[in-house]
C-alpha cells in the first residue's frame, strides 16, 4: 500500500508560526493560526504530525540534495557517476571527499533534520494528550525528534538541542556533543515505546507511522553508536521479542513496491507514482516535499548508454553507479541470491540480453545497481505523467535484516558470540549461505557490506567501526577530518555558538 502525506494545509500553517530556521522566518504568514488555536484536536494534532513525516520524504528527495545520496557517495559502494566530472559537482565532491562547509547537499541534510526537529517539537510542545490518539502522536513526534537527533549525531557530530520553539532573536543556540544528542533520542525513544502501538495494531493506511517495534529497533541503533553494547542488545531483543517482524524469504522483490510496509519493514519513507508531475509541474529546488522519488531517477543506469534487455530495469541519469569492488565480495562469497537482486557486471547484464555501450563512461567501473533502480512499472506515465519525474519506491529506513545484524554486533560486543552467531547466521541462511566461519566481528561487517549494500549505512559502519582510514584513505578518506561532515556555513554564519568540526 502506498501513503501519500496530505499535507499542504498544514504546511501552510506551519509557515506562521516562529520557526527554528532562518527562510521559514522569510516566508509571508499564510492563513495565520495562533499556536494556542492549533493542535487541540485530534484533527489538528494528526495533521501536525504528517508534516513531522514528511520532513522523511523531504530530505532523501530532495533533487540535488539527497540525504540518503548524502550518506552513500563517500562509501566504497559507487562512484557518484552522473554525465561528466562536472555533473552536479556538489555531488562529485562527496565522492572524493573534497567537500566543505559550503557543499548544498550537505547542507540541506542539516536544515532537513533540523526542520524535522522544529516540526516535531510543536507537537510535542503544543499537543495537549487529552486523548490516546494525541498520547500516541506525541509518542510518534518523539520517535521522529529521536530519529533526527540521531542523524545529527552520527553525521556531524554535534549540534544545537533545540526542545521548544523559538524567536528570531534565539536562533543562536549553544552546541552539544554527540553524546548529548544521544542522551536526548535515548530519552525519548523510551518514553515513545511506552505508547506507540504495535505494527499489527496499525489499520492499513497507517502502516507508514511509527511502531513500538520501531521506537525500540532504532534504540538499539543508537545505543550501538554510542558504544552502550548492553543497552543496545537489550533493545533489540525487544525487537525480536514481538514477533511481529521476520526476514522476508524473497530477498529479490524486498525492495520493489509489492514488499513496501513488508513483513520485514520496521521504518520507510514513503512516496508514489500517482501525482502526475510533469516538467512543468515538478518544483526543482523547493521547499515543499514532492510525493514521488526523484532521487531513483537520479540513480537509475544512464540511458544513452544502456540496454535493458531483460532486467526489468530503464535508463536513468547515471548517478551512483557500484564499484568492481563490491561486486568481488558477493562473487568471493559465492552470493547468488542477493548478489542479482543488488548489481550486475557487464557479463551478467549481457547474460540477460542487456548490455553497456560506453565503458569509457564517467564513473563505470563495470556494474549497474539492480538494488532501488529506475523500473517502468514503478513509476506511471498516465494522462500525460513523465516517467521520470513519478517514481513511488519506497526508501528502507529500518529493516529486521538490519536489526538482527545490529543485534549480533551488539551481543558480541558485549561478550556473548552464541547469541551475536545465531542472528548471524539467520540472515546468512536468507541468503542460502553457509553459517559464518573465521572472527565473528569480521563476519559481521561484511555481512552488513552485502546485506545492506546501497542502503546509506556502509559510510557510517566504516566510521563507527574505525576502518574508513584504511578501506576510503585510497579514495581520499582523511582520518580525523572526514569521520563527521562539515557544519554547514550557514549555520556557522547565523549561529554565534557554532564551532566547526575539525579540518574544515
Amino acid at each position: 500500500m502506498k501513503i501519500q502525506y496530505k499535507i499542504f494545509v498544514v504546511f501552510a500553517l506551519m509557515l506562521s508560526f516562529t520557526a527554528c530556521k532562518k527562510d521559514f522566518l522569510e516566508v509571508d504568514p499564510i492563513g495565520k493560526v495562533a499556536v494556542q488555536d492549533f493542535y487541540q484536536t485530534d484533527e489538528d494534532a494528526t495533521r501536525a504530525i504528517m508534516a513531522s513525516y514528511d520532513i522523511l520524504q523531504w530530505m532523501n528527495a530532495r533533487d540535488w540534495n539527497s540525504a540518503y545520496l548524502v550518506k552513500t557517495f563517500p562509501s566504497d559502494e559507487s562512484n557518484v557517476a552522473g554525465g561528466s566530472d562536472g555533473d552536479q559537482p556538489p555531488y562529485q565532491e562527496l565522492g572524493v571527499y573534497t567537500y566543505g562547509a559550503s557543499n548544498a547537499p550537505i547542507t540541506a541534510v542539516w536544515e532537513s533534520n533540523y526542520f524535522g526537529i522544529y516540526r516535531s517539537n510543536m507537537v510535542i510542545n503544543y499537543v495537549p494528550g487529552a486523548t490516546d490518539l494525541q498520547k500516541q502522536i506525541i509518542g510518534e513526534a518523539k520517535f521522529l525528534r529521536a530519529y533526527y537527533y540521531f542523524e545529527i549525531a552520527a553525521m556531524f557530530g554535534n549540534g544545537p538541542l533545540i526542545l521548544g520553539e523559538l524567536s528570531p532573536s534565539e536562533y543562536s543556540q549553544p552546541f552539544v556533543d554527540a553524546t548529548a544528542l544521544y542522551i536526548q533520542a535515548v530519552a525519548d525513544l523510551e518514553a515513545a515505546i511506552e505508547v506507540l502501538p504495535k505494527k499489527s495494531e496499525y489499520d492499513p493506511q497507517d502502516v507508514f507511522r511509527a511502531t513500538q517495534g520501531a521506537a525500540q529497533a532504532l534504540l538499539g541503533k543508537v545505543h550501538l553508536y554510542a558504544g552502550n553494547w548492553s543497552a543496545s542488545a537489550a533493545a533489540f531483543e525487544a525487537v525480536i521479542a514481538t514477533q511481529e517482524y521476520a526476514l522476508q524469504a524473497d530477498f529479490s522483490s524486498l525492495f520493489l513496491q509489492e514488499s513496501e510496509f513488508g513483513v520485514e519493514s520496521l521504518l520507510e519513507a514513503s512516496w508514489v507514482t500517482t501525482m502526475g508531475y510533469d516538467w512543468g509541474t515538478f518544483q526543482w529546488g523547493g521547499n515543499r516535499a514532492m510525493e514521488n522519488n526523484i532521487t531513483w531517477q537520479l540513480c537509475g543506469p544512464r540511458g544513452e548508454a544502456f540496454e535493458a534487455g531483460e532486467t526489468g530495469l530503464v535508463g536513468g541519469w547515471g548517478f551512483n553507479l557500484p564499484k568492481q569492488g563490491l561486486y568481488d565480495v558477493f562473487a568471493a562469497e559465492a552470493d547468488t541470491t542477493r548478489k542479482p537482486a543488488t548489481l550486475l557486471s557487464l557479463e551478467d547484464l549481457r547474460a540477460l540480453d542487456g548490455d553497456w555501450t560506453d565503458e569509457n563512461a564517467w564513473g563505470w567501473d563495470g556494474c549497474i545497481r539492480v538494488k532501488y533502480s529506475t523500473r517502468m512499472d514503478e513509476t506511471s506515465d498516465a494522462d500525460g505523467a513523465v516517467p521520470e519525474l513519478n517514481y513511488g519506491t519506497n526508501l528502507r529506513l529500518l529493516r529486521y535484516a538490519d536489526v538482527l545484524l545490529m543485534a549480533a554486533e551488539a551481543h558480541h560486543k558485549n561478550g556473548n558470540d552464541g547469541t551475536a552467531a545465531t542472528y548471524l547466521n539467520m540472515v546468512r541462511t536468507r541468503a542460502n549461505l553457509g553459517g559464518f566461519t573465521g572472527d565473528i566481528m569480521s563476519a559481521i561487517k561484511k555481512e552488513r557490506q552485502m546485506e545492506l549494500a546501497f542502503e546509506g549505512v556502509r559510510f557510517l559502519d566504516l566510521v563507527r567501526w574505525g576502518d574508513a582510514a584504511t578501506v576510503l584513505g585510497p579514495l581520499g578518506f582523511q582520518a580525523g577530518k572526514h569521520n563527521l561532515y562539515p557544519i554547514p556555513a550557514d549555520e556557522m554564519r547565523n549561529n554565534s555558538y557554532a564551532v566547526q568540526n575539525a579540518g574544515y
